[in-house]
This record gives structure tokens, sequence and C-alpha cells, in this order.
């Protein structure tokens, strides 16, 4: 197996660096606090290819690999996760379009997003319905050529900024076996009937925005379905693949950036009349923590190498979330003990770091979900 970056890929990652390294550090606290992206910094990273890359050339993306994409992610989540995420989350959901869409909704939904400047978002979590998205219970209900939408949607990244909505649905309540109940229907957010209300005061990733949102009895034209209806699960647990490698490359990225800050910090302080870097035990620390960052990157490499190759390995790729996940808030805590007291002040960036690096055990699945899926693959369901 060939470990090297091609060089196109390394031409991408040089890219992502410099973009993240020009545009987020003036920018990151403000928009932390502000709890708000500053678009100008999207619209720069949208010319610039980075928006939807992994999006079909003939639709006006890229055409990139998801491997790819993942190398953007992390240089960007390295410079600051809270900006990363809200240009990433741009896009949240077009695999699925991508990958069942007819060549109309193709044209009218993945387009915009890398030409012009439209917002998506999908809703699947709910109040009551966050791992088990067989719980879900907000309900399409055919009435001619409408469906009539009914229910709320909880921690929905660009609820409030998306121009539409990809809604997972219940759309056969009574069909027996329940991963067969659901569907996929795009939602325009300008329809009477949606309602959207951002979450503020998250713990971290501030600067990209999470709603809370609800239909009532809101209208769409039959059209709007994506894909099959029944096939909506199905479909969500393709993206979740998809969105659990850009989780690794998150976590690897705020790790890596939580590393760079401690080895300046400890390279750079005195205690005692010595540079801090001279100390063992923090040597130790650095050498573990570079050890894990590697480890991880290297097990999400493989992970979404598969996935561009036609080798989907749902339980590796589970291996590759939880553990780039508990990497970064582990490499994270160190990092920000490493500097002390300086290190509990919102003025440093690793104070950041450290409240941005949580949601990864969290978000595309908890950690405990991954492990589950693991052990599944290897025991059978019990």
């Amino acid at each position: 197996m060939d470990f090297e970056l091609t060089k196109e890929q390394k031409s991408i990652q040089k890219a992502a660096r410099e973009f993240a390294e020009g545009e987020f550090p003036q920018i990151a606290k403000e928009c932390d606090e502000i709890e708000r992206l500053d678009r100008s910094v999207l619209e720069k990273a949208r010319e610039l290819g980075f928006v939807g890359c992994y999006i079909p050339e003939k639709y006006g993306g890229m055409g990139l690999g998801f491997f790819e994409k993942a190398l953007i992610v992390e240089e960007f989540w390295r410079i600051d996760p809270g900006l990363a995420q809200a240009v990433v989350a741009v896009t949240f959901g077009a695999e699925i379009i991508i990958d069942h869409a007819t060549k109309d909704q193709k044209e009218k939904y993945l387009r915009p997003l890398v030409e012009g400047n439209a917002i998506m978002a999908t809703a699947i979590t709910e109040p009551d319905a966050g791992s088990d998205v067989t719980s879900v219970q907000t309900t399409a209900v055919r009435e001619g050529d409408e469906y009539v939408i009914n229910g709320s949607k909880m921690f929905i990244s660009n609820g409030n900024l998306a121009d539409y909505v990809l809604v997972l649905c219940k759309t056969h309540p009574d069909e027996p076996g329940r991963h067969n109940r659901f569907s996929l229907i795009m939602v325009e957010t300008d329809r009477e009937g949606y309602i959207a209300n951002p979450l503020k005061n998250k713990m971290g990733i501030r600067a990209a925005s999470t709603s809370e949102l609800a239909f009532k009895d809101l209208k769409v034209p039959q059209e709007n379905l994506i894909g099959k209806e029944k096939k909506g699960f199905q479909q969500v647990l393709g993206l979740f693949n998809r969105e659990r490698i850009t989780v690794c490359a998150q976590g690897c990225g705020v790790a890596q950036g939580a590393l760079e800050q401690a080895i300046r910090h400890i390279t750079q302080r005195e205690q005692f009349g010595k540079k801090l870097a001279s100390f063992q035990a923090l040597r130790f620390k650095i050498a573990e923590m570079a050890t894990l960052i590697e480890a991880g990157r290297s097990l999400y490499y493989r992970a979404a190498w598969g996935l561009d190759t036609g080798k989907e390995d749902h339980a590796l790729i589970a291996m590759a979330k939880w553990y780039c996940a508990q990497n970064a808030v582990t490499v994270v805590n160190e990092a920000l003990q490493m500097h002390g007291g300086y290190g509990f002040l919102n003025e440093y960036d690793i104070a950041r770091f450290y409240r941005d690096a949580k949601v990864l055990e969290i978000y595309e699945g908890t950690k405990e979900i991954e492990k589950i899926v693991v052990a599944n693959s290897l025991l059978g369901k019990g």
C-alpha cells in the first residue's frame, strides 16, 4: 500500500492550509463571540472550490473524492474548528443528492451550492430521536400531489441560514419493517410553515450555526421527494458513513492544531530557569500526542480510501470515527494543561479548541454508537 499523497492531493492540502492560515486567525475569536460566520470567508472558500469539492464537475464542483475532502477539512480544523465547520456544513447532505436525486434535482440543488450563494441543510435529529434514527416522528402525509409536513428537528446545522433543507420524514408509519417507514423530502425554507430558531450559547463550534426547526402544515410538491419513498433510512446511513470520515478529519485537525500550539508555548515559556520544553514529562506528552494523531490519521486515511475505491467498510469507518474523536479530546486536553493558567483564558486559542473538540464524540454518531457498530461487526447483534 502506498501511503504517499499524490501530487494533486498535496496541492489541494497546501491550498487548504494556506487559505485557512490566511483567512481564519484574524476573525476566529470574533466569530466565536458573536456566534456567526463572516460570509465573506465563505464566498472566498466557494470561489476556490473548497465548498462542495466532491460535487461532480458537471454540476459545478471539482469532482474530488471524500479523501480529498478530508484533507481540506483537516487543514481547516487545524486553524479554527468553528469557522471550518461553518464553511464545510454549507453542503451537508449533498452526498444524498448526488447518489439518489434525479438529474433535474441535481441541477436545481447542487449547482447553486458551488456556483451561487445557496446553503443547504439536512434535518434528521429530533428532540427525542438522536442516535435512534428510527424514532423520528416528523410526518409527511400525501395529499394529492403534495406532501404535508408536521414535526420538529433539533441540532440542525445551518437550519436558520439554509435556502433548502433535506428532511427525514415518516411517510409510511404502518410499514411492518421500521427501517422502511421513512423518506427524504426537500423543503425550501421560504415556504409557509417553516420555522427556525437558532440555538445560542453552544459550548463549542460557535461560529457554525445550529438551529431547532418546526414544520407546521408545511406543503411541498411531490417532486421534492429525493430518491424513492421508504428508502430514507438507508439513504441517511450512507450519508453517515461519509460524514463520519469528515469527523475523523476534524478530529485530526483540531488535535494537530492543539499540538502545534502546545509546542509553541513550551518552547517559549520558562519555569525554574529553563524552557518548559526541556522537561522530560512534557517531552513525553508531546511524543504521545503526536503518536495518537498519526495513528488516527492513518486509520481514517484507510477508511476514506475505501470509500473512494468502492470498498466501504462500516466497521472500519466507525473505528476511525470514535478513535479520532477520542484522540482529539485527549490531545486538546493535554495541550491546554501545558498552557497552565493561560489555557483557561479565552484570549488563547487553546481554550476555544478545548470547547470545540468535545462535539466530535457526540455528533454523527456518539462514540458509544460507533463502538456498537464495531462490536456488532465482530460478534453479531447478540
